[in-house]
């Protein structure tokens, strides 16, 4: 379990640090919500969010059957 775990925190850092290199980027898909200020910027992810969340529960579904 700690292996599986070391795997997806180290594909979860090279996703972070080549991010800006893959065609889609997290954080930045249609959907997320950006409203901008004149001095802030408001910011949430909510695309991003759903897709992650569905992923983790595919993988935590195939990898909790036993």
């Amino acid at each position: 379990m700690l292996i599986i775990l070391g795997a997806m925190l180290i594909v979860a850092g090279l996703l972070l640090t080549l991010g800006e290199r893959l065609p889609i980027r997290l954080g930045r898909l249609p959907g997320d919500v950006v409203i901008r200020g004149k001095n802030s910027v408001f910011y949430f992810p909510w695309v991003t969010s759903l897709l992650l969340s569905v992923i983790l529960t595919a993988l935590l579904w195939l990898f909790g059957r036993r």
